[in-house]
């Protein structure tokens, strides 16, 4: 079923795949997987570290589909819910949204720089109780303004645990803190995650900043992988099983039941000594949305692909980071690029303000390209132009961004955007 023909029948969400990518971005502390569980009902940290320390530490992901109240007074009139807790009244259908949950422990920076290329905005949480910004705060929204996430709403979040004075001063730090970059005219919404205060306002605000982009329908499909995972339970009867399943977002095109696809970079293969990566091929067998299955997969919002594919691939994110598309119409897989370099005058992120030195013959980095991470070793570097030897090959092409972090002290740095070369 295309966009457009659900666009058409927004009736009720029960059948409809969310339409727009939308991440939290800000420090560690601010609470962004506790306002992405007020807003849907689902916290992301799954993974048995991330439950243990209480961080994000892979990317989260979760559903909310927004509906407008025909009797209640805006703003105040936006819910999550099919009957309003207020009136009592049935609420219209308004649009379903896709949360991205990043990470924003410093350490875990480059992930966060993942999840980002399939953003179409942002709500940027920030903790009223602690002085704005931290470092974090710095380098997250650097990075949104040089991936392209130009739609921000900022989230004055913990207002339960402050004063008046304390909340008006926390609102004069955030201003100072925008001023002069693209974030500058985005609106600050005050709220309590935690108590769920104020959401009625805040998913005005991202129906107001955050819209749903266009989307090319009819180009090849292509999807960026984010999760990949094995749904087979322990003790499934050999027969029962069933292959791999990736997730991620279509960035454009349409995904159908029954469509054949490849996947790149692939998976590593052994020939003649060497390593190479040799790229996967099977058979869409299942299309998943929050809702359930699908017949249709169109571009926006998160979704898993069901496939063919020996589960052992896909388990534990073993696919992360690749491209979905049709066969034979990806990008080449490259295992050397070249790069327009155009670095940062400064490191961000960090609390002195170092400065960021020209790149040198031999040294390493880490890259993101797309939903890939990889680390690579520099082979020659002139003035404007860097060659890099990838140690985990890309599927990308010319144009495409390119994330690069140093290594700082102990942690990778982001130190700038470059463009892939052709």
């Amino acid at each position: 079923m295309a966009q457009a023909v659900l666009k058409a029948e927004k009736k009720d969400a029960s059948f409809i795949q969310p339409e727009v990518n939308i991440g939290t971005l800000g420090h560690v502390d601010n609470g962004k997987s506790t306002l992405v569980q007020s807003l849907t009902g689902i916290w992301t940290a799954r993974h048995s570290e991330e439950l243990r320390r209480g961080i994000t530490i892979r990317i989260g992901y979760a559903d909310a589909f927004i509906y407008k109240c025909p009797k209640c007074r805006g703003p105040y009139n936006y819910r999550t819910e099919t009957k309003c807790p207020v009136c009592g009244s049935e609420t219209k259908f308004v649009r379903g949204l896709s949360f991205v949950d990043c990470p924003g422990h410093h350490s875990l920076m480059v992930t966060m720089l993942a999840g980002s290329s399939l953003m179409d905005g942002a709500l940027f949480v920030l903790a009223s109780n602690a002085k704005c910004p931290q470092a974090q705060d710095r380098e997250h929204l650097l990075a949104a303004g040089s991936v392209g996430i130009k739609n921000l709403v900022f989230v004055q979040n913990k207002i339960d645990v402050i004063s008046k004075e304390r909340a008006l001063e926390n609102f004069k730090e955030i201003k100072a803190f925008v001023k002069g970059t693209i974030a500058e005219d985005a609106p600050i919404v005050p709220i309590s995650a935690q108590h769920g205060t104020n959401m009625d306002v805040l998913l005005r605000e991202i129906e107001d900043r955050i819209p749903t982009p266009k989307r090319d329908l009819t180009a090849s499909p292509r999807l960026f992988v984010l999760r990949s995972f094995e749904v087979n339970k322990p003790g499934t009867e050999i027969d029962d099983i069933v292959g791999g399943v990736i997730g991620g977002s279509v960035v454009q095109g349409v995904f159908r039941m029954g469509d054949e696809i490849e996947i790149r970079p692939g998976i590593p293969v052994q020939e003649g000594g060497k390593s190479r990566y040799e790229p996967l091929v099977t058979t869409v067998r299942s299309l998943s949305v929050s809702k359930g299955q699908v017949e249709e997969a169109t571009s926006g919002g998160l979704v898993g692909i069901g496939t063919d594919l020996d589960p052992s691939l896909t388990k534990s994110d073993g696919l992360v980071g690749s491209v979905a598309g049709k066969t034979g119409a990806l990008p080449p897989t490259l295992s050397k690029i070249t790069l327009d370099v155009n670095l940062f005058e400064k490191v961000v992120g960090t609390e002195l303000a170092v400065p960021v030195d020209k790149i040198r013959s031999n040294e390493a980095l880490v890259l993101n390209v797309g939903t890939t991470v990889t680390s690579g070793l520099v082979s020659s570097a002139r003035e404007s132009l860097v060659d890099v030897t990838l140690r985990k090959p890309v599927c990308a092409e010319a144009g495409s961004k390119v994330a690069i972090s140093r290594r700082i002290t102990d942690s990778w740095r982001l130190i700038g955007f470059v463009t892939l070369r052709a």
